[in-house]
């Protein structure tokens, strides 16, 4: 293949290169410092501060190509993933791009030249289109000599007009279209009108580039300014123009599923079938079609959102990530395959795309664990949903409706992890809809609960104070200051709210907690600070009067402001400790592991970051090991002010979620820590003293928490861990080695004891088991039921019983339940292999346990349940061959 994906990425790079741009990295897919974008979804988003003049560009052309991903708000293509043969959540878009630098007329010219002559692509396939009254761009086409005459044609606001949004920066547009002939567009689905560029569903004729010209300012009346400098976007689907060039290379038409980057992929899908015993291939049945293209999209989405560090949750980009890895785990089921398999389809984005992407290929392993264990995971219930899904789609066609119940629909949500979305795809192909009013209902409902479960502290009235006002910061390096107060109020009883001029109260942000202090008027009114936040552009200090009366703090007033020094230097010291922890765990873990939340008070730090599975022992005591080496090595703590885009370049570490301006404050500590904070620090790392590692835990799927002490507090943690241990040799009656030899005994002999006891118990509980003393045989519907109520028998040892049971009887369901005393229940089923289908014991476990009071659960074969109302054991055992009937 002459043009392949790799080849048309890096010809259209070079092109521009030659031509005086700049070649920039593509952007995260989590933009950088724009809380209002979930992903990037257009080449322009890491621009939009240059065209916004928020942010100097670094240089007047440049050119890039980006990864995009378009999954949530307005730009979605997620539903019709697969269903068609060039729809993508993940996709690649080339884009060149110029600064008030070269305009129309070269634009035109270069995108003609690259497609004419680079891709050759022939001219007679070519239209161009251009907004209704842009006469410029129209003088800049005719100067193409090989475009045909009357294929330059005037389009208005819908297909012709960029804007970013309602106001602000906008202009024209100019599209170059080909003609892919009239078999492209498959018996014309847009309802009769001819073919033609432009009309709504024409595959025949397709856009393979669009330049934007960035010409006017929008304001909130709609009237167009002109802007002082005039800029251009292009953009063209790497996909889409990859597509079209293997086509006529191929002298066919293709899809973009059908290029050589999406049939690796699908390659390896075919293999993931193959190991699990199935047959299926790509291009054979386009039902199962639909499936490998699904997981080929999805496959790619995946894994790159996972390079970048995100792991499956339930809160926004994580939650993406899960419904993605959740929808290609469900088609996979349609392909035959019921094992985790999406980590083979990942090794084909690897194969496929990783000489343009290192960051996949290094985090090969890593992408691949978190994939699994999402799949897994979901596996569990995948089954049991679409079980489920079946037995209401029955019951629909039963009483010919056309759909599923809101409530079904929020129950496979919350109990089975069904993301609403993937319920609509499953019933969607059987002409069935789902009730998404009944579903957000319920959704709202619980969202409710929640919200009245916790207090809505954004709403308190003496956080508005700052609204209307604007103070500065200076606290950084002081410890006190005077100051003009700009606004004032009494929110309740000798409750007091302060805005000044210019503060050192460090306000609360970044993971530190808000400084506390007094605040003195020159007449002696005085006011001690609880606590500082921001608040409306302002800092806001909250506290109660001491001294004084309210109206001492009036609006004007003098004040002199004094912060805690103590509890600012010991918030101050773990602050510091968390940029050293976030480097070592990086080293130690890999760069997988990056900062998901913080927590720096002055008594100790929480450090949440992204990590698959609990970190080990070793791991956890080489990164503590790592943290004080740093502390020791007393490397000079440096902070600076510099604009954003050369921070980044620098190696600063910036956080997704977090807006940055143009200028940031970057903190470095020696030549290992570069990241943007505006937090208090220490001068240099040996001022934190001692990092203690206090405990590593588990918050939510693929993120982990470390707590930690420093300085005085983990010297104060040292002391009593050895209080405790001098308790625990006294105790034991020896010291340090010894204590440890002596403990190991009464362990060891502990366990002999416990094992000789279930000996016993066995022996008195086995005897019935074996001889078929006490057990209660019954028939139910053909089905032989064996129940047996035993007393003081633990459930390790109501197992052994029914796997002898299970075995003498041959075909059998067996019911044990055991009267552990005090009132407390065991609960046991069994179900011998050949029954699973008709009976399963986990549904007999969860009807018969709120019979003893409790709850419970298992496999088809073997369920267990736990109850507090022995009187009702006989009860339950009773049921459960009723059930079967």
């Amino acid at each position: 293949m002459r043009w392949t994906t790799a080849k048309i990425r890096q010809s259209f790079l070079d092109f521009f290169k030659e031509r005086g741009h700049t070649i920039v990295p593509s952007a995260s897919l989590v933009p950088k410092g724009d809380p209002t974008l979930l992903f990037t979804n257009a080449g322009m988003v890491q621009f939009k501060d240059y065209f916004l003049g928020v942010r100097t560009p670094p240089s007047a052309r440049v050119v890039d190509c980006q990864k995009c991903l378009r999954i949530s708000g307005k730009h979605n293509d997620l539903e019709a993933v697969g269903r068609d043969t060039y729809h993508h959540t993940f996709f690649e878009m080339l884009g060149n791009w110029s600064f008030g630098d070269c305009y129309k007329e070269e634009a035109i010219r270069w995108h003609w030249d690259l497609i004419t002559k680079v891709w050759q692509i022939d001219p007679k396939l070519l239209w161009a289109s251009i907004y209704k009254d842009d006469d410029e761009a129209e003088a800049g086409w005719k100067k193409i000599e090989d475009l045909l005459p009357g294929r330059i044609l005037r389009f208005g606001d819908k297909e012709n007009f960029w804007e970013m949004g309602e106001t602000g920066p906008c202009g024209p547009c100019s599209e170059i279209h080909i003609d892919r002939g009239a078999p492209a567009c498959d018996g014309e689905p847009h309802r009769g009108t001819p073919c033609a560029v432009n009309v709504d569903g024409c595959a025949r004729f397709i856009e393979l580039g669009n330049l934007v010209f960035i010409q006017y300012n929008r304001d909130a009346s709609g009237a167009l300014t002109p802007l002082p400098k005039k800029h251009v976007d292009t953009g063209s689907g790497l996909e889409r123009i990859a597509s079209v060039m293997q086509s006529i290379e191929a002298g066919k038409l293709l899809g973009n599923y059908d290029i050589d980057l999406f049939q690796t992929i699908i390659k390896k899908i075919e293999q993931a079938v193959r190991k699990f015993g199935g047959e299926i291939r790509y291009g054979h049945d386009e039902q199962t079609d639909v499936s490998f293209r699904a997981i080929a999209d999805h496959a790619r989405t995946m894994t790159f959102l996972i390079a970048e560090g995100i792991t499956p949750g339930n809160t926004d980009r994580e939650y993406v990530l899960r419904r993605i890895i959740r929808r290609a785990a469900r088609h996979g089921r349609y392909l035959g395959i019921h094992q985790p398999f999406l980590a083979i389809a990942h090794e084909g984005v690897v194969e496929a795309m990783g000489a343009a992407y290192p960051e996949i290929v290094s985090g090969s392993k890593q992408i691949a664990e978190t994939i699994t264990q999402e799949e897994s995971r979901f596996g569990e219930t995948l089954d049991r949903g679409l079980e489920l899904i079946d037995a209401e789609l029955k019951r629909i066609k039963e009483k010919r409706g056309h759909t599923l119940a809101g409530d079904v629909a929020f129950k496979l949500y919350d109990t089975y992890g069904f993301p609403l979305d993937l319920t609509e795809d499953v019933v969607r192909s059987h002409g069935v809809d789902v009730d998404t009013a009944g579903f957000d209902q319920l959704m709202e409902e619980q969202r409710e609960r929640g919200r009245a479960a916790r207090k809505d502290e954004a709403a308190a009235p003496e956080l508005i104070l700052g609204r209307g006002t604007a103070s500065r910061f200076i606290g950084h390096h002081r410890y006190e200051a005077e100051s003009e107060i700009l606004a004032a109020s009494g929110p309740n009883g000798e409750g007091i709210a302060l805005v000044v001029a210019e503060t050192p109260f460090y306000p609360e942000g970044g993971g530190q907690v808000g400084d506390r202090g007094v605040i003195e008027t020159e007449s002696g009114a005085l006011a001690e600070i609880t606590d500082t936040r921001k608040s409306e552009g302002s800092i806001v200090h909250l506290g109660r009067l001491l001294r004084g009366e309210r109206g001492d703090f009036a609006t004007g007033v003098h004040v002199k402001l004094k912060v805690d020094r103590i509890r600012r230097d010991a918030s101050m010291l773990n602050h510091s400790a968390t940029h050293i922890l976030h480097y070592a765990l990086r080293d130690v873990l890999g760069t997988h592991a990056h900062q998901a939340g913080s927590l720096v008070t002055p008594v100790r730090l929480r450090f949440d970051f992204s990590n698959q599975g609990a970190v080990g022992a070793d791991a956890l005591g080489t990164i503590e090991e790592e943290i004080n080496a740093r502390i020791r090595e007393n490397a000079e703590v440096t902070t600076e002010e510099m604009k954003y885009d050369e921070a980044i370049k620098a190696g600063a570490l910036a956080f997704f979620g977090d807006k940055y301006g143009d200028v940031v404050r970057v903190v470095r500590m020696g030549d290992f820590s570069v990241e943007l904070c505006g937090g208090t620090h220490v001068n240099r790392t040996g001022d934190v003293g001692f990092f203690k590692l206090e405990s590593e835990s588990g918050v939510a799927a693929g993120v982990r928490r470390i707590e930690a002490v420093t300085g005085q507090g983990a010297l104060e943690a040292v002391r009593s861990q050895q209080r405790i241990l001098d308790e625990i040799a006294r105790g034991l009656g020896a010291k340090d080695s010894a204590a440890v030899e002596r403990l190991e005994k009464l362990l060891a002999r502990e366990k002999e004891l416990e094992k000789k006891l279930r000996d016993l118990e066995r022996k008195l509980a086995g005897g019935a088991g074996a001889s078929g003393t006490g057990e209660n045989v019954r028939d139910a519907a053909g089905v032989k039921v064996v129940t047996q109520k035993l007393d003081g028998v633990e459930a390790r040892t109501l197992r052994e019983i029914a796997d002898r049971l299970r075995q003498r009887h041959g075909s059998v369901v067996v019911a044990l339940g055991s009267d552990l005393g005090e009132g407390k229940v065991a609960l046991l089923v069994a179900v011998t292999p050949d029954l699973t289908s008709r009976v399963k014991a986990g549904d007999i476990v969860k009807q018969i346990a709120p019979i003893v009071g409790g709850t419970g659960g298992g496999r088809p074969d073997m369920a267990q349940a736990g109850g507090r109302d022995a009187a009702k054991l006989d009860e339950a055992l009773t049921k459960v061959a009723e059930l079967i009937k």
